[in-house]
């Protein structure tokens, strides 16, 4: 209990970390999110002094008051759960992210889940089977690991997408087909979200898996030499028990590896999602900044740190609940 007490004290301080520079990020950068406000309220009528005002408290750059003030008040309006109002959709942020949440959160999750445990057996097999031909997936592996995110999307796209010029097969724009199906409780919208999740599924899974087999082929070979392994194979068992003695000890490390995994993951997913137009998180912070909706921006950039800080976090747990000397340790 106190080697996650102490480390949920740093993830605290790094989530504080990251929100104050989410505060500051956007008063430094070049372009006023106030004036696109006032100029598309504007558009509709003359916006006065008194509208000018307004706008400036709704989204919580008041020019009027001091940073510091400012401040105070976008942590207080935090700890209520007030991201603050997007001018370029006309809602406030948290609604808006809840919307994209789950999109990015679905698929996240489940590239993620599929890399990590299809990495992790064949790193195991790799090890196990060394010199035979089936080490030859980890230089392939390694090719797709070296493409950037985007790149790879591209390609694919180019290949396996309905927009492409190629093979054609699965849909490549947007969360699923905005033309043919309503979305809501119905089985052909469901078919359409996974038939759309299927290539930036798997360009996440082809980008990320190399590092998990690398990692764990690297461990067994280390494991396979430690005495418990040797004494094992001398008393006669069987190839499926030592295996699974060497594989248990060898994922520990793994696990430790994943938390930096896993931001890795999360910055290339969010380039996944602007190629192919997903309505995830990353698509929609990219469109954020193209329209300079500072107040979007920066509610996504928290809420991207905090997933990436609660992901972190339950890693550690996990390696602490399966790893003793973890907690002699503390």
């Amino acid at each position: 209990m106190r080697a996650l007490l102490r480390r949920l004290g740093v993830y605290v301080l790094a989530a504080w970390v990251a929100i104050t520079v989410s505060f500051l990020l956007p008063r430094v950068v070049p372009g006023n999110p106030v004036a696109g406000a006032v100029a598309r309220a504007s558009q509709s009528g003359n916006c006065n002094s008194q509208c000018v005002i307004a706008v400036e408290e709704q989204l919580g750059y008041n020019t009027h008051t001091s940073v510091w003030e400012q401040y105070v008040s976008y942590i207080g309006n935090l700890a209520h759960g007030d991201l603050g109002h997007s001018w370029s959709e006309n809602a406030p942020v948290g609604s808006l992210i809840l919307s994209y949440l789950p999109w990015t959160l679905g698929l996240l999750v489940i590239a993620t889940t599929v890399s990590f445990v299809a990495g992790t057996a064949i790193g195991v097999l790799m090890a196990w089977r060394r010199g035979s031909w089936f080490e030859f997936v980890l230089p392939v592996a390694t090719f797709f690991q070296a493409l950037p995110y985007f790149f790879l999307a591209l390609v694919l796209v180019l290949i396996f997408g309905q927009t492409g010029t190629l093979l054609k097969w699965f849909p490549s724009l947007f969360g699923y087909d905005i033309y043919a199906v309503t979305p809501g409780a119905n089985l052909p919208y469901v078919q359409s979200v996974l038939s759309h999740a299927i290539l930036p599924a798997v360009t996440v899974i082809l980008a990320s898996v190399a590092g998990f087999i690398l990692a764990m082929r690297n461990q067994m070979v280390t494991t396979m030499d430690e005495d418990f392994v040797v004494v094992a194979e001398a008393k006669g068992l069987r190839a499926r028990t030592v295996i699974w003695y060497a594989a248990r000890n060898a994922l520990l490390p793994v696990i430790s590896n994943f938390t930096i995994a896993i931001s890795l993951v999360v910055a290339g997913q969010i380039l996944v999602e602007i190629v192919f137009n997903y309505p995830g998180i990353g698509f929609h912070l990219f469109d954020a900044l193209g329209k300079l909706d500072y107040s979007l921006v920066q509610g996504i950039f928290v809420v991207i740190t905090l997933i990436v800080l609660a992901a972190n976090l339950l890693a550690d747990v996990v390696y602490v609940m399966i790893d003793p000397r973890a907690r002699q340790a503390a």
